[in-house]
């Protein structure tokens, strides 16, 4: 079983109701990263809806208060199920303490007009990029291979706040809505490249995280060991809020998933 199987486990403990464990092993600054949360609570809501038939289309997670790693409940229950779509609601307590709440969409494919007019950025193959080592530092990057390829690096003060490259999960594991939810939010912040009034941010604890899935997975050209290029940017901080955009490409130029995010500037 792979560390994100594992670590996203929820065990049923009544209808809707689940119980899982938060791992330090995906901890960053101060609590647990968010795309791991995220994937903790999509799994919930695809155990809840039960429809094979139907993939993860949206998902949007609020987070309001810091867990501790540990035990947590997790409760699901849908919201509506129309003949093409599904709603569903998640609820993280931790000690009876709401820490997160989410609402996410599961859908059936409803028609052929597909059409992609955003390309994949240009960047040089993983195999060509560097290693970026996060090791002992946050224990998140430490469950990921990353390959700086876009942007500035962390502390770097470049003129934007862009970064991004090639992401990977250490340890083989076939893409699916899970991975993409934990790996959309694995990549360092791309504000810690820019210097605002002589200084770096230092933590940007994330206030709501949406994430688009664009493609069912696994793709025909899937394999286990995979890199996914990512990119992200953020372009308005104000009153101590900053948004962050990012996208998830496969390497064979499908677009899997976009993100957005607002956080806390600190």
């Amino acid at each position: 079983m792979h560390r994100l199987d594992r670590d996203t486990q929820l065990e049923p403990i009544g209808e809707g109701r689940f119980r899982g464990c938060l791992d330090r092993g995906w901890w960053i600054i101060k609590g647990p990263n968010g795309g791991y949360m995220a994937s903790i609570l999509l799994r919930s809501m695809l155990m809840t809806a039960n429809q094979p038939d139907r993939a993860p289309r949206s998902l949007t997670v609020h987070y309001l208060s810091v867990p501790e790693a540990g035990a947590v409940e997790v409760a699901a229950s849908i919201e509506r199920n129309g003949r093409s779509l599904t709603t569903v609601m998640a609820r993280m307590t931790q000690q009876q303490k709401l820490v997160a709440l989410a609402i996410g969409a599961l859908g059936k494919p409803i028609s052929d007009y597909d059409f992609q007019d955003v390309a994949m950025p240009q960047v040089d193959p993983p195999e060509a990029c560097a290693l970026w080592e996060a090791q002992g530092i946050i224990p998140n990057a430490e469950r990921y291979e990353m390959r700086h390829a876009i942007g500035g690096a962390p502390w770097s003060g470049s003129p934007r706040a862009l970064t991004g490259g090639w992401i990977r999960p250490k340890g083989e594991r076939m893409p699916d809505a899970l991975l993409m939810a934990a790996m959309a939010d694995a990549w360092y912040p791309s504000i810690f490249t820019k210097v605002i009034d002589g200084k770096f941010a230092v933590a940007v604890p994330t206030v709501d995280f949406t994430i688009h899935f664009r493609a069912e997975l696994p793709l025909v050209d899937s394999r286990p060991d995979d890199y996914y290029l990512a990119r992200f940017e953020s372009t308005t901080a104000r009153q101590g809020y900053i948004d962050e955009t990012g996208e998830m490409w496969s390497r064979s130029g499908v677009l899997l998933a976009q993100c957005r995010q607002l956080a806390l500037l600190i």
